[in-house]
């Protein structure tokens, strides 16, 4: 079989750049058409930035990167440097990339290729606000029929909130660009919290990608020493989730999840509860499912996939 084309919109973001190198060292099963960069964990000149750093680390400067929004479809710009520190990148030593943008914006990159491109072959990766997709969707709604699935992190259910006490960060920032993605009639698969938060970057697994001893193997080592020291100390837990590239392991070896096919709204009106995702996990609706929202996944088995992938980098 053939790559799976793929684009990947984001907001590197520590794990960002890790679910960026998973896929960049998985050139057999995944062909990487484009990067495109929103503005979500930090500014949209940092996030374009880090993308192209994670490029570069990987040495794929073939890759182009796109700039894309700078702000949410219609709130302000929130951001989480308190998790990913003010580079977003924060924990290895940091260096001015030399690949330059690809010229042009995100959206129009991602309406351009679901153009060009036969209609269902193109599936987009989603580790960010939603805010490109739902533009790109908005601009050009011709393309919704084209794209063959989405695969996104964003939202929870059991979970629940990690921005807020309802609602994870990716739909919070944007929750109306959320909204028209998840009512678009797209194929689109969810990993929440309910999934990341299984998928722990304990220390022996993170000496275990040290232990590569490549430069990808520190560079990413020692961005999960600064990225994982926020969550255990919120959760207690004995690692940080690592979120983000559980979108690029579905895609890889979806045998290592498992979820349901069920409904899911986006509510952008409430002051208490805006950005939740409200996931009908036990059919007590009659909305129609449009989502396969994952709930579990194996951790072990993840882990020995990304140390297996970036030890080709």
């Amino acid at each position: 079989m053939s790559a799976r084309k793929i684009i990947i919109d984001t907001d590197p973001g520590q794990d960002d750049a890790v679910a960026i190198l998973l896929a960049l060292a998985s050139p057999e099963d995944l062909d990487l058409l484009g990067i495109t960069c929103v503005a979500g964990n930090v500014p949209l000149p940092l996030t374009s930035k880090n993308a192209r750093i994670t490029c570069e680390a990987a040495s794929r400067t073939d890759v182009p990167v796109y700039a894309g929004s700078k702000a949410p479809l219609a709130r302000p710009l929130i951001t989480a440097e308190h998790v990913h520190g003010q580079t977003g990148l924060d924990g290895p030593k940091l260096w001015e990339p030399q690949m330059p943008l690809a010229e042009g914006h995100g959206v129009d990159f991602i309406i351009a290729t679901l153009r060009a491109q036969e209609p269902g072959t193109v599936t987009l990766c989603t580790l960010g606000p939603l805010t490109n997709i739902a533009a790109a969707f908005n601009t050009a709604p011709d393309i919704i029929e084209r794209v063959q699935e989405i695969v996104m992190m964003g939202g929870a259910y059991f979970e629940v909130g990690n921005i807020t006490p309802a609602a994870e960060f990716n739909i919070y920032a944007d929750p109306e660009a959320a909204e028209i993605v998840f009512r678009s009639g797209a194929p689109i698969t969810v990993m929440p919290l309910d999934v990341t938060h299984k998928v722990l970057a304990t220390k022996p697994r993170v000496e275990a990608i040290r232990a590569l001893n490549t430069r990808v193997g520190r560079f990413t080592a020692e961005m999960l020493d600064f990225f994982e020291r926020f969550d255990m100390e919120k959760y207690g837990s004995e690692g940080g989730p690592l979120h983000d590239p559980c979108v690029i392991a579905w895609l890889l070896k979806p045998e290592l999840f498992s979820g349901r096919h069920v409904n899911v709204e986006i509510e952008t009106s409430s002051s208490l509860t805006l950005g939740m995702t409200v996931a009908d996990w036990w059919g007590v609706t009659d909305r129609k499912p449009n989502a396969l929202f994952i709930g579990d996944a194996d951790a072990d088995g993840f882990f020995t996939l990304l140390t297996e992938r970036l030890a080709r980098l």
